[in-house]
């Protein structure tokens, strides 16, 4: 968005993240704002037009009163009549199964290294959260020489789509629309992947 002259500030409460990105605008020669914050703590120096939370960020913010705070954080730095734009999932369904569990490998071409990601995860219907263990491997010769485990528990809420827009509608948004995926279709009831959009009222 810099790249194409919006006027964008970022934020991640990872300091490695923002580093990518800051390498990556060094790269084009571009000069981002970043901050590094929470969004339940978020804390700017200006109000925006529009605020755009990507990539399910928000279901990454587990506990119920966490996440009423960012919302509430969100909403004050909108300008009047400001825009909320963020993409949610839902995770589980009635019926489904609570656990999965898959693998992926991949090849470097440079030195033919293999890299393995082996992924577990199961939700809890009562918390409404998802729980994820994640083990990846570095593998040469058909030898494992580095692996690491990472756990979250919980790692990500899920919200049906009513579920979504209540929590809008309750930091005080209107006119909230949900859309299909990452388009302007209408969302259909069996979308898992979803886009909100909420406004803050003028007055």
């Amino acid at each position: 968005y810099l790249q194409q002259g919006v006027d964008i500030d970022g934020v991640d409460n990872s300091p490695e993240m923002l580093s990518i990105c800051q390498y990556k605008a060094d790269q084009l020669k571009l000069r981002p704002t970043l901050y590094e914050q929470y969004l339940e703590h978020l804390e700017l120096p200006r109000k925006y037009k529009t605020i755009l939370v990507p990539s399910s960020t928000l279901q990454l913010i587990t506990e119920l009163e966490a996440i009423e705070l960012a919302m509430k954080r969100l909403y004050e730095h909108l300008l009047p009549g400001g825009i909320l734009v963020a993409s949610m999932m839902t995770l589980w369904k009635e019926g489904e199964p609570l656990e999965s569990e898959w693998e992926k490998t991949a090849v470097r071409k440079t030195d033919g290294v293999t890299f393995r990601r082996v992924a577990r995860s199961w939700f809890d219907p009562i918390s409404e959260c998802e729980h994820t263990e994640d083990l990846y491997q570095k593998i040469i010769d058909e030898q494992v020489v580095m692996e690491e485990l990472h756990q979250r528990s919980p790692a990500t809420r899920s919200y049906s789509q009513s579920q979504a827009k209540d929590l809008f509608e309750k930091a005080g948004f209107q006119n909230v629309r949900l859309f299909s995926e990452f388009t302007f279709d209408v969302v259909k009831s069996e979308d898992r992947l979803f886009s909100v959009i909420g406004q803050k009222p003028f007055s």
